[in-house]
């Protein structure tokens, strides 16, 4: 059985699209070298430390709480310094989208009441503008989102758009994108047979304009489009929607294909479940075996700054159940490296990972600038 992303083809709200990540990304990981098939295996025998691995990258953080109380959750990162995320109101009143610097300081962007269940996602940048989409509930109990945008680094947040539409978002870094001065995102199309209606702002203002693509798609790197059936026995595919083109990725009958853009990631099962996952080109070229069965994809985008993939494996009995050991494979080298152990939550954007340690009220952030690794 073949799927795509293993994307859900349903509405989700902002809230919830951390649930999907054990969905999207619901691939056994880890590297060991033995025979992999068809696919070439790596050179290294086991994990290298960070330090040994990227000399001279240092691995940042920063306390869960900001400066006047509550717990910060970041959301995007700017760089490896600065955050874009959420905190409550010290009264509970609000939920605040603030931009957090190094050393601390904040600037509140957006607030609104908690009353009517906030919700901010969706980020962008093109380094020059930061967009995101912003989703509250009405007295009359409906839920509506806007788009927002500002200019970096300190501009004032101003609306693009309330025309929105049926957005859905699968907890990707390309759920929004900004291109061609304009902002993009994906609508399930109305009407029986499934469809995805491509939207996009100009950033300067204006309407929104819309293109219809027959079949369910995700977002990607711009301007490809993903198919993201769930349940479906048909391979995924590629598609340039903006200049006409599409592929299909060839895969067997027991393999389970993520793609991106570059790469697919591809989970080879057996008849006792999860056998290796291997790394490949959407044309099937330049495959080459990650994994074994020990773990986990821990984000859903497949390989980030089309180089690495982030990897997650249950940690031992002598910590938490819910917390994991952090691994980050290095395609181009074919080399993994583990990261950190008793990891909490695991989040990557703009070129920086970000996870947690702790909880509750000692919860820490650490953040990797993965665009730092030579």
């Amino acid at each position: 059985m073949t799927a795509s992303a293993a994307l859900p083809r349903r509405r989700i709200g902002l809230a919830q699209i951390g649930l999907l990540v054990a969905v999207l990304a619901a691939v056994a990981l880890i590297v060991l070298p033995g025979n992999a098939d068809r696919a070439k295996s790596p050179a290294q025998t086991g994990p290298l430390g960070p330090a040994e691995a990227w000399p001279g990258v240092t691995i940042g953080q920063f306390p869960g709480n900001v400066s006047d109380g509550p717990a910060f959750s970041p959301s995007y990162f700017l760089d490896a310094q600065t955050a874009i995320g959420t905190a409550p109101s010290p009264d509970g009143a609000f939920m605040r989208l603030v931009r957090r610097a190094g050393d601390g300081t904040l600037r509140e962007l957006r607030r609104l009441p908690y009353s009517g269940a906030p919700q901010f996602g969706g980020f962008a940048t093109d380094g020059t503008e930061l967009a995101w989409a912003e989703s509250l509930a009405g007295d009359d109990n409906v839920t509506r989102t806007e788009m927002w945008a500002m200019r970096l680094p300190d501009g004032e947040p101003r609306r693009l758009t309330a025309d929105t539409g049926d957005v859905v978002f699968f907890n990707s870094e390309y759920d929004m994108l900004i291109a061609e001065r304009s902002l993009y995102w994906a609508e399930v199309a109305p009407g029986d047979e499934p469809a995805t209606l491509i939207r996009s702002v100009p950033l300067a203002g204006g309407d929104v304009t819309t293109g219809t693509e027959d079949g369910a798609w995700a977002m990607t790197k711009f301007p490809w489009l993903v198919s993201a059936e769930s349940g479906q026995a048909s391979l995924p595919k590629l598609r340039d929607w903006r200049n006409n083109r599409e592929l299909t990725v060839a895969a067997g009958g027991t393999e389970l294909v993520t793609c991106g853009s570059v790469w697919c990631r591809v989970l080879v099962i057996s008849a006792d479940g999860p056998a290796r996952t291997d790394l490949m080109r959407p044309d099937g070229s330049d495959r080459r075996r990650m994994a074994g069965g020990a773990a986990m994809s821990a984000v859903t985008d497949v390989a980030l700054l089309d180089r690495f993939e982030v990897l997650t494996e249950a940690g031992p009995d002598t910590i938490p159940t819910s917390s994991q050991i952090l691994y980050v494979y290095d395609i181009e080298k074919q080399q993994t490296v583990r990261v950190a152990d008793a990891v909490g939550m695991i989040q990557s954007r703009n070129g920086v990972l970000w996870w947690s340690t702790g909880a509750d009220t000692d919860i820490v952030w650490h953040t990797l600038p993965l665009t730092a690794i030579g």
